[in-house]
């Protein structure tokens, strides 16, 4: 399998990596299942390492909780919250010799905590590595692996692990990936390409996919513990969005979903309940765009980016095809992601939100 990474940024990480004694993995606000893989798989091997062995030597950190449908992954039970415990997660930043920040391309889209871990890294001189396929990488990091093409972050962990065990200079990452390290990975690689239905044609994703399954993970058993862990109360959720709330619109070519939180509350929403939903309206023939939003209080974490509002809109646009929709939420919605699958956020109203969406799209997606 061909690198993607310069030999010399490799050898850059090896040699910070192989100095690490304390690190902590950083990933974004809301984590979804790219986030958590990229930053338990991660985590998983390099335990494996001889200089990283032995409890609380390395620790993943995210602003705020993951999605309950992700609480099976090895190792989530030992993941910090910075929203809960903000203290714990200060101290462990300030006491790390080595962060890796996984999955988002600057300090904001953690929040709170990307004001801390600038203050860390200026302060402390704390060597940073960065590992992303998102647009627009900030300059914050010492070595950044960032690859927009490729469909999730957890692709870019196990090909950036691989090169490291290639480096002759650093015999100690020969270690083998393992099973922990691989299920991880494999989930994100799953989640963020929608089960394998967009962003993916690419044939070495799939023998990435085929190595990890012989290393033992069961595809399978992730698909189901990913993908069939929905309650009844998220069910009735889709069937409103689709019945009631899904707005299609023709010549846009696109179709639009949109929820106030007060119709959240009628179906006992909880965080991850809403995975998915923005993938369905793609069904609909002829429609090549879909954005999805919906309506969330801001958290603690996000006050410095909210400017005022304790109302925030999360963004979530799929496309098909040659489609692009990441500098579209780049540029509107102040987040990105890859080709087909992007996000971001809007602090106020989601009828804001949606005239924002509206005044932009012609320009970015109509110009055929």
């Amino acid at each position: 399998m061909t690198s993607l990474f310069p030999v010399e940024q490799v050898r850059e990480a090896a040699r910070i990596l192989s100095n690490a004694r304390k690190l902590v993995i950083l990933t974004h606000m809301s984590p979804d299942g790219d986030a958590m893989g990229s930053s338990l798989g991660l985590m998983h091997w390099l335990e494996s390492l001889p200089t990283v062995q032995g409890e609380g030597r390395c620790t993943v950190i995210v602003p705020n909780p993951f999605p309950d449908f992700l609480s099976w992954m090895p190792g989530a039970d030992r993941v910090v919250v910075y929203e809960k415990d903000a203290d714990k997660a200060k101290q462990l930043l300030a006491e790390a010799d080595t962060v890796v920040c996984t999955d988002f391309n600057e300090p904001k889209r953690i929040g709170a905590l990307g004001e801390w871990l600038t203050e860390v890294l200026q302060t402390n001189r704390t060597p940073c590595l960065l590992i992303d396929h998102h647009l627009h990488p900030a300059a914050f990091a010492d070595v950044v692996f960032s690859y927009p093409e490729s469909p999730s972050s957890c692709e870019l962990v196990f090909r950036l692990i691989k090169d490291l065990a290639g480096m002759p200079d650093y015999p100690l990452f020969g270690c083998p990936l393992n099973i922990l390290s691989a299920t991880c990975l494999c989930t994100g690689m799953m989640t963020d390409t929608g089960n394998f239905s967009f962003n993916s044609n690419r044939a070495d994703m799939y023998e990435i996919v085929s190595e990890l399954v012989r290393l033992g993970v069961d595809k399978d058993a992730v698909y189901n513990s990913v993908f069939n862990a929905y309650t009844a109360d998220r069910m009735r959720l889709v069937g409103y969005c689709l019945y009631q709330k899904m707005v299609v619109i023709p010549e846009y070519q696109a179709a639009l979903i949109y929820l106030k939180r007060k119709e959240l509350y009628r179906f006992n929403f909880r965080s991850g309940d809403a995975e998915g939903i923005v993938n369905m309206p793609l069904q609909v023939k002829d429609i090549h765009y879909s954005c999805f939003m919906r309506e969330d209080k801001v958290m603690p974490a996000e006050v410095p980016l909210a400017g005022g509002s304790k109302i925030k809109v999360k963004i979530s646009m799929r496309s098909q095809g040659d489609r692009p929709v990441n500098e579209f939420c780049h540029q509107v919605f102040h987040g990105g992601g890859h080709k087909n699958a992007s996000g971001g956020e809007y602090y106020g109203p989601v009828e804001q939100a949606v005239e924002l969406f509206n005044q932009n799209y012609f320009k970015f997606f109509l110009k055929e």
